[in-house]
């Protein structure tokens, strides 16, 4: 399966808990078809000290989320949209959004 979902993508997820909240990708798994959003999916783990860190405790951090549970953001029309895919007169293969046509690379 393809990702379209691309790092710096804004997108919004569409189930779960954490549905409704927008971010940025800030990393993309396209073989375990996952990504990494800014402000989702935040989990509490406990860590031991290391001499890494000397402190240890409890460590917040984001992540990953199923590609499948968010849509990228249009920044034209700023809603949630299906992501296709165009040719330019250059031939060069572009992302659009299928609601408004613009281009999202």
């Amino acid at each position: 399966m393809k990702l379209n979902i691309k790092t710096g993508d804004l997108v919004e997820v569409i189930s779960g808990k954490e549905k409704g909240k927008r971010g940025k990708v800030t990393k993309a798994f396209p073989k375990e078809n996952k990504v990494v959003v800014q402000g989702v999916n935040i989990v509490t783990k406990a860590t031991r000290p290391t001499q890494k860190d000397p402190q240890g405790g409890l460590k917040k951090f984001e992540a990953p989320i199923l590609a499948n549970k968010v849509m990228v953001v249009c920044p034209k029309c700023d809603k949630p949209t299906r992501i296709g895919h165009k040719f330019l007169e250059d031939g060069k293969k572009v992302r659009v959004c299928v609601r408004c046509g613009e281009v999202l690379d």
